[in-house]
């Protein structure tokens, strides 16, 4: 892995944080409403934030 400046870091750090904070509204916003379109729709973006954040964190590694 590259040297990261502390400027990337963080960069990364908050980043990390608003896909982790998204992921969770996303799940959250799923749990609350009983439209199954919707549900799907919100789980679809929840497992892709979760995505960009392992994604993310991988650079960190």
């Amino acid at each position: 892995m590259p040297n990261l400046s502390s400027k990337e870091l963080s960069a990364l750090e908050d980043q990390l944080g608003f896909e982790g904070m998204l992921c969770c509204k996303y799940q959250d916003a799923a749990q609350a409403t009983q439209e199954t379109e919707l549900k799907n729709t919100y789980n679809q973006y929840a497992a892709q934030h979760k995505r960009n954040y392992d994604t993310l964190l991988g650079f960190l590694r």
